[in-house]
Protein backbone atom coordinates (compact mmCIF):
# COMPACT_ATOMS: atom_id res chain seq x y z
CA UNK A 1 0.00 0.00 0.00
CA UNK A 2 2.73 2.55 0.88
CA UNK A 3 4.30 1.58 -2.72
CA UNK A 4 0.80 2.51 -4.22
CA UNK A 5 0.68 5.73 -2.65
CA UNK A 6 4.43 6.86 -2.91
CA UNK A 7 3.88 6.18 -7.31
CA UNK A 8 0.82 8.09 -6.84
CA UNK A 9 2.45 11.17 -4.92
CA UNK A 10 5.57 10.98 -7.56
CA UNK A 11 3.36 11.08 -10.59
CA UNK A 12 1.19 14.09 -8.96
CA UNK A 13 4.13 15.55 -8.94
CA UNK A 14 5.11 14.99 -11.91
CA UNK A 15 2.26 16.30 -13.49
CA UNK A 16 2.42 19.14 -12.13
CA UNK A 17 5.78 20.29 -13.06
CA UNK A 18 4.94 19.70 -16.85
CA UNK A 19 1.53 21.46 -16.23
CA UNK A 20 3.40 24.26 -14.48
CA UNK A 21 6.21 24.38 -17.28
CA UNK A 22 3.55 24.25 -19.75
CA UNK A 23 5.05 21.38 -21.14
CA UNK A 24 1.19 19.78 -20.87
CA UNK A 25 -1.78 21.61 -20.71
CA UNK A 26 -4.50 20.87 -18.06
CA UNK A 27 -7.12 19.51 -20.21
CA UNK A 28 -4.32 16.83 -21.24
CA UNK A 29 -3.52 15.92 -17.86
CA UNK A 30 -7.55 15.62 -16.89
CA UNK A 31 -7.78 13.46 -20.19
CA UNK A 32 -4.56 11.32 -19.13
CA UNK A 33 -5.94 10.82 -15.30
CA UNK A 34 -9.13 9.70 -16.77
CA UNK A 35 -7.73 7.06 -19.44
CA UNK A 36 -6.07 5.72 -16.17
CA UNK A 37 -9.04 5.30 -13.61
CA UNK A 38 -10.92 3.44 -16.92
CA UNK A 39 -7.62 1.35 -17.12
CA UNK A 40 -7.61 0.62 -13.49
CA UNK A 41 -10.72 -0.12 -13.12
CA UNK A 42 -10.60 -2.64 -16.61
CA UNK A 43 -9.87 -6.38 -16.52
CA UNK A 44 -6.16 -5.08 -17.08
CA UNK A 45 -5.88 -3.54 -14.27
CA UNK A 46 -4.89 -6.27 -12.03
CA UNK A 47 -2.25 -7.16 -14.58
CA UNK A 48 -0.94 -3.72 -14.44
CA UNK A 49 -0.73 -3.36 -11.14
CA UNK A 50 1.07 -6.94 -10.40
CA UNK A 51 3.63 -5.72 -13.11
CA UNK A 52 4.48 -2.32 -10.79
CA UNK A 53 4.66 -4.46 -7.82
CA UNK A 54 6.85 -6.98 -9.40
CA UNK A 55 8.83 -3.90 -10.66
CA UNK A 56 9.18 -2.19 -7.18
CA UNK A 57 10.12 -5.61 -5.74
CA UNK A 58 12.90 -6.07 -8.07
CA UNK A 59 13.96 -2.29 -7.37
CA UNK A 60 13.68 -2.44 -3.13
CA UNK A 61 16.19 -5.71 -3.24
CA UNK A 62 18.92 -3.64 -4.40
Amino acid sequence: MAVSISIVLLLTIVVIVLIRGESVRLWHALACAAFGFFVASSSAGPYITGAISGITGWISSF
